[in-house]
């Protein structure tokens, strides 16, 4: 009995952890600020997906002339992708469709675009893709940016 409760509160114990360490990894990414709920799903093949598989919620945070993207279910304190703003072209905007309504955030908007020859989209919240749209045109002078 004694070790069954023992083994229960270790787990309970690991669990709160766990939670805790998400928690502060996510505060610490927000902490410099420039952040927005972002999903991507990288290497999107030509024709429209709406089936919802292959979208990743996560955090993207300006960084200078690059977001940087991180998994929101993951320890890793480095980002999962970088996206260099001279590197980023828009090809279009679209609403969620089909199961994608239920993959992602409810006032999502899809933003496709290509970096570096690969094929990814974004879902943002509207307000979120203005400042990402703006961010885009604000390139400094001198710097090719494709906004469709």
């Amino acid at each position: 009995m004694v070790l069954a409760l023992t083994v229960c509160g270790v787990v309970v114990a690991l669990v709160v952890l766990g939670l805790f360490v998400f928690g502060l990894r996510r505060r610490l990414i927000q902490r410099s600020g420039g952040t927005f709920d972002c999903s991507l799903r990288w290497d999107v093949p030509e024709k429209t997906d709406t089936s919802g598989k292959g979208w990743s919620y996560g955090v993207a945070r300006y960084n200078g002339d690059r977001i940087e993207w991180y998994r929101v279910f993951s320890y890793a304190y480095r980002p999962r992708r970088i996206l260099e703003r001279a590197a980023i072209e828009v090809a279009g905007r679209r609403l969620p469709e089909g199961e994608e309504e239920l993959a992602l955030l409810s006032d999502a908007v899809i933003l496709t675009c290509l970096h570096r020859g690969t094929r990814l989209e974004l879902a943002m919240s509207e307000d979120a893709l203005t400042g990402f749209l703006a961010w885009l045109e604000a390139a400094p002078p001198g710097q090719r940016v494709n906004v469709a």
